[in-house]
Formats: C-alpha cells, structure tokens, sequence
C-alpha cells in the first residue's frame, strides 16, 4: 500500500483519517503513517497514531503522499506552498467511498470529497479543495484551486468559485453566481448574485460585510 500521511492534526485530520480507512475497507491503497503538525506543543498522538513532525519529517521521504486537512484555504495554501518549496512528496486527490460523483468530473491534486457529497457532471476541482460532508455541486460548476465548501453547501449549476474562496456551512449558490477569489461567505449564506473578490458576505441574500485589499491571503 501507498505511504501517506495528513498534515493537520486537529478534527478535519481526523476525519480525513476516518475517510482514509473507509477507502481501504472497500479497496486497500494506503497505508497512514501518522500526522504532522508545526503546532508547537502538539500532541504526541492523535486517534492512535503518531504525530511525527512538522514539515521537516518529509524531507528525504519523496515516496511518502500527502494531504493537508487543514480547513481554512490561507492556511492550507500557505502549507502547501511551504511542503512544494522544500519537498518533492505528492498530493493525492481523495473521495470517501459514499460520496457520488458522477461522470466528467475533473480533480485536481490534493483535493479531497468528504462522505455524503454530491458532484454530478461537467464540473472542474481545481487543486486542494475541500467538499465537505453533505454538500451537493451542480452542472458546469468550477470550484478553483484552495476552494473550501463546509458541511451541507449546495453549489447550484453554473457557479464559479474563483481560488481561495470559503463558504460557510449551509450556504447556497443559485445558478450563474460568481464569487470572487479569496472571499468567504458566512454561515447559512443564500448568493442570489455575484460577489466580489476578498470581502466577507453574510446573510439571506448575501450581501458583503467587509472588504479586504488585494493579497490580503499572503499576510496570513
């Protein structure tokens, strides 16, 4: 079986670890190593594996895959960023085996469908974007690198999530929305019309709360 590990030791970690075994209860492909974190003080052990280290621990192991379970897209672009800057490991895309996809569905590496999602046709996942459990995709949809749906997001037809967007549990898209890259949408938003790159949208229609300067993900 493959070597990987999760970096990111916290609850996504762990259920990305649940997602992990389900996958080999159907069809044996990987083998966990263990976790990584670079949070000082971390614990020595999560759901009965080793944390073995932060980043450094994969220096010298190029065979050793990898997936960032860290749910927040500036944190886990910034990690990705910093594993590509000094390691050579690769990011696997990963889909719990109750998860329906259908066909014509593009993933990029690193990108991950949790159980209980639905993705069906002609629909593009860019590189390390999380669909969380319960949330549906529609037709012709685009999720751009470093998107994160939470739990129960419907995403209607023909929306385009531009990179780095966060969307809030239990949010919906209606059909032909575009959200702008590096914006988050609250909990429970409902996008009747586009919004803009890096502000902060909330409520029933979504209407922006906080505008934030171009690059603003890069400070993080």
């Amino acid at each position: 079986m493959q070597p990987i590990v999760i970096f990111g030791a916290g609850g996504f970690g762990r259920e990305v670890l649940q997602l992990i075994r389900d996958i080999n209860r159907v069809s044996p492909q990987w083998e966990c190593l263990g976790f990584l974190s670079d949070a000082t003080g971390s614990q020595e052990t999560v759901a009965g594996l080793p944390v073995l280290g932060g980043i450094d621990w994969l220096a010298g192991r190029p065979e050793v895959s990898v997936v960032v379970a860290i749910g927040n897209s500036v944190a886990r672009r910034r990690v990705v960023g910093a594993i590509q800057a000094r390691c050579n490991n690769a990011f696997p895309a990963l889909v719990h085996p109750r998860a329906w996809v259908g066909d014509y569905v593009e993933m990029g590496p690193g990108s991950i469908i949790c159980a209980g999602s639905l993705v069906t046709t002609d629909i593009s996942l860019g590189q390390h974007v999380h669909v969380n459990i319960g949330s549906t995709i529609g037709h012709d949809a685009t999720l751009a690198d470093y998107v994160t749906l939470n739990p129960s997001v419907n995403v209607s037809g023909n929306v385009h999530l531009r990179e780095g967007c966060q969307v809030g549990t239990g949010s919906v898209l209606i059909p032909g929305c575009e959200v702008g890259n590096w914006s988050i949408l609250g909990a429970g938003a409902i996008v009747t019309q586009s919004i803009d790159a890096n502000v902060t949208a909330v409520g029933a229609p979504a209407r922006p709360i906080k505008q934030r300067a171009s690059g603003w993900h890069l400070e993080n």
